[in-house]
């Protein structure tokens, strides 16, 4: 059974990573226009299809990797260093925007046909960050009871995210600008933390094998 420190160490790494806060006023940008009905909607829609993604990746990431000849310790560095390079990005406040820049061109690609898939669900709730955390969170999961734990972290993260959503124009407005930065600063140092732990994990990984 996964110790309660793996769950916890998997919850702050999705939670930070997805970043239901700062989804919020970009939720809101993507669904302008819209009804509460209709913004209730595609959230329900943008959550789901997100959690699939994670729990296929939960579930099969290790397999992918394998089939690929890539090996966990190798998947952990190279993720921790993309982990720490949206922690970067989070520090100095560069995420959001190209976060907004994203989105605006995939709204012109898309024509907002399926904006609940793209790119609410992916990439913004289930993207490169949070998929290569979700396939490095697996490896400390190894059984198939351990791997419901981590399903079961990936699906509160989820739920924090629809509740973010939900709520996303009164968050907008508590935190305001200057508590959205300082709250994605804060977030930024500790993934920055957690993603220099998955790299000295990777190198003991390799270095043992």
């Amino acid at each position: 059974m996964a110790s309660f420190e793996q769950l916890i160490n998997a919850f702050t790494t999705l939670v930070v990573t997805i970043d239901p806060p700062g989804l919020a006023p970009i939720f809101l940008g993507l669904t302008h226009g819209m009804n509460n009905q209709q913004r209730r909607a595609t959230a329900v829609r943008g959550t789901i299809i997100a959690f699939l993604i994670l729990t296929l990746f939960a579930v099969a990431g290790e397999g992918i990797l394998k089939t690929m000849g890539i090996s966990i310790g190798a998947f952990r560095i190279a993720g921790g260093l993309l982990l720490f390079a949206i922690s970067f990005e989070m520090i100095f406040n560069r995420r959001e925007a190209r976060k907004q820049k994203d989105t605006e061109t995939a709204v012109t690609v898309d024509h907002v046909h399926n904006l609940a898939a793209f790119p609410i669900a992916l990439p913004l709730i289930a993207g490169p960050g949070a998929i290569s955390a979700t396939i490095l969170l697996a490896g400390s999961f190894p059984s198939t009871f351990n791997r419901v734990g981590l399903i079961a972290v990936i699906a509160f993260c989820i739920a924090l995210v629809f509740l973010s959503l939900s709520i996303a124009s009164s968050i907008d407005r508590f935190l305001g600008n200057s508590g959205r930065a300082i709250l994605t600063r804060l977030l930024g140092v500790l993934l920055a933390a957690l993603s220099v732990q998955f790299v000295i994990d990777g190198l003991k990984l390799v270095m043992a094998g």
